[in-house]
């Protein structure tokens, strides 16, 4: 072939590849080859969109012509235009996107910044990025005031979030009972004067998430009835609730409406608020636990608040300090462990629990069905809550039997009866002092109902409720923003929208999760510990022994803080130091042990990653030489 043809061929090539790209990027057609589907709308999305009845605007923006932007953020901002065109197309034409680039002083920015956009700032530069979505029907407008990559996991979430939220004018109605400060902490103003540099907690997200899409009406503990027009109720690790408390609850189940219920055997939180003061004052800690037992013996539901569950092969890997270690009672619960047939947990993919409780059901007497949610593997047994005082991960893994699955999460539902079969209780007279006149009885509201369908879901943990356990906060371009660490925060979001009635959002949460832990290097770990486990903690206790001896021996100074030591002290003291490194040297072995055949497979794993395209490529060359030689 000659020069000429050669180059008209290669420019006939490159001029198909445009024309290839640019009708392949106005096509509707769409090819998802993740393995979640995680650019694909959700059904729930294309639900939502298809109930639109007036005309939706958004206007992204995005200041793409700024210097010093990282070009990770223009990749992310063309992700989330494409998927904003995705919605325009599944809409019907319901939805006009408006991409609006905003210039310093310029109309554009000035509409960004009254539109509620956070004007973030460009720390190398110290020019103005806005980067949000601004959705308008009617006189209605939300925004999301800025976009961050490493929310991409909800992106769709709450993307569909901010459409449903400009249609709905009347928020649903969620009552909440906690002992747990989710909403933070409001201070006095005397607190506030001897204060006024220190920062107040702030309110946790999940309290955040569920105001975009709910009223919350805060209950106290020690109210004699709930509020009017409740849409559902979350009673959330519940602390010396009024009797006349629980027979509202109880009324409010029969008459139909839902219930989430949150109990924990043992609080991470309430041990950090109180347990280190009562601790310091000589006394346990108090409010570790909660119980509704009442309610529970009602329901056919069994759980225990004196003991945790641990799993071997579900513990999680924390820094302590000194080595990273496998933690028993903090689960990070994987697909696997989770009801795929179920709203809640359906789309979900990991979890963490903190020392959670268990939960046993037999629904033969009340007629009620009950869904396991969240269940352990096989390598799960009980500990006492009291073990966690002193909480060292290897000593709660030596204490810990395997006794099988147990159940984390329940749901039930169906026809359920009262809990109060004799109707309000009445007030104590031996409470009431005699001179105080006991206060006056709240007025009826009818007449106490003797059964109701319903639904109620109950989880037996609630750390997992918390930041601390869900996402990580950091500072994105001078503003504050989070990433999710598991699914932690999409079950919490799909609890408010099942109980409060928004169900189309249930299949937008933890689609995204890139996360894909590694099973059979977990399984592996909790076979090596359980199988290692007995001899490292006779070595352990060998070996403190042996110290202890050596340290009392050493110990013996005369004056002068000179050592005093016959012979015979002194064979002995170099007995015990021969021992104290032969010991240290077996414990190296044992725990190399732990690792050998994580190491073979990950050994194995690498060469495969090496050799596989060479050998791909082999095989073709062969294939290819082969066919051409017929």
């Amino acid at each position: 072939m000659k020069t000429g043809s050669k180059i008209t061929a290669i420019l006939l090539v490159l001029v198909a590849i445009l024309l290839l790209n640019y009708l392949a990027a106005r096509l509707p057609l769409r090819l998802d080859a993740t393995a979640g589907g995680i650019y694909t709308l959700s059904p729930g999305t294309k639900a939502l969109l298809a109930r639109i009845e007036t005309p939706v605007t958004l206007d992204f923006y995005f200041s793409r012509d700024i210097s010093g932007l990282p070009t990770s953020y223009k990749n992310y901002a063309s992700r989330v235009q494409e998927l904003l065109r995705q919605y325009v197309r599944a809409s019907s034409g319901k939805i006009t996107l408006n991409i609006i680039t905003p210039q310093p002083d310029t109309p554009e920015e000035e509409r960004a910044a009254s539109a509620g956009l956070q004007a973030q700032t460009i720390s190398a530069t110290g020019e103005t990025l806005y980067f949000g979505i601004v959705a308008i029907q009617a006189d209605q407008e939300k925004n999301i005031p800025a976009l961050t990559p490493q929310r991409e996991a909800f992106l769709e979430y709450d993307i569909s979030q901010l459409i449903h939220g400009v249609q709905v004018l009347d928020k649903p109605r969620l009552g909440l009972i906690t002992s747990l400060p989710l909403a933070g902490q409001q201070p006095d103003m005397r607190m506030m004067m001897m204060q006024q540099r220190q920062r107040m907690p702030a309110p946790q997200f999940v309290y955040t998430e569920w105001s975009r899409s709910c009223e919350i009406v805060p209950v106290e503990a020690t109210a004699q009835e709930l509020p009017a027009d409740l849409a559902a109720l979350a009673i959330i690790h519940p602390q010396g609730l009024s009797e006349k408390l629980e027979y509202a609850i109880d009324q409010f189940v029969l008459s139909g409406r839902p219930l989430f219920l949150a109990l924990d055997p043992s609080s991470d939180a309430s041990r950090r608020a109180g347990g280190q003061q009562a601790m310091m004052m000589g006394m346990p800690p108090q409010n570790l636990s909660s119980d509704l037992p009442r309610l529970l013996k009602t329901w056919g539901v069994t759980y225990n608040p004196a003991q945790v569950i641990g799993d071997l092969k579900l513990a999680t890997a924390i820094n302590t300090g000194r080595s990273i270690e496998r933690h028993p009672v903090w689960l990070s619960l994987a697909a696997d462990n989770l009801n795929r047939d179920a709203r809640p947990t359906a789309q979900l993919g990991t979890l963490l629990l903190a020392e959670p409780g268990a939960l046993a059901v037999d629904t033969t007497h009340t007629g009620l069905t009950a869904t396991p949610l969240i269940e352990t593997s096989d390598q799960a047994g009980d500990l006492p809550a009291d073990a966690l005082m002193m909480p060292d991960p290897a000593t709660l893994a030596r204490q810990l039997a395997p006794s099988g699955k147990k159940i984390h999460a329940l749901h039930l539902t169906g026809k359920f009866k009262p809990a109060f079969p004799d109707g309000a209780p009445k007030a104590d007279p031996a409470a009431t002092d005699a001179a105080t006149p006991a206060p006056a009885e709240p007025p009826a509201a009818g007449p106490a109902l003797k059964e109701g369908a319903s639904t109620v879901i109950i989880i037996a943990d609630t750390d997992w409720l918390l930041d601390d356990f869900s996402l990580r906060r950091f500072n994105f371009l001078g503003s504050e923003a989070v990433e999710p660490l598991n699914d932690n925060l999409s079950l919490a979001g799909n609890l408010a929208d099942i109980i409060t009635g928004s169900t189309d959002l249930l299949t937008l949460r933890g689609k995204a999760n890139a996360e894909r832990p590694f099973t059979v290097v977990r399984d592996m770990q909790a076979a090596a510990q359980q199988k290692y486990q007995a001899k490292l903690g006779e070595l352990e206790t060998r070996l403190t022994e042996v110290q202890a001896k050596l340290g009392e021996l050493m110990g013996k100074t005369a004056e002068g803080n000179r050592l005093v030591a016959t012979p015979e002290m002194q064979k002995t003291i170099d007995d015990f130091q021969k021992q104290q490194t032969e010991m240290r040297r077996e414990r190296r072995e044992i725990r190399r042990s732990l690792r050998e055949d994580i190491d073979a497979l990950e050994y194995k794993l690498a060469a495969l990653n090496l050799l596989a395209m060479p050998a791909v490529i082999l095989l073709g060359a062969f294939l290819l030489h082969r066919s051409r030689r017929r």
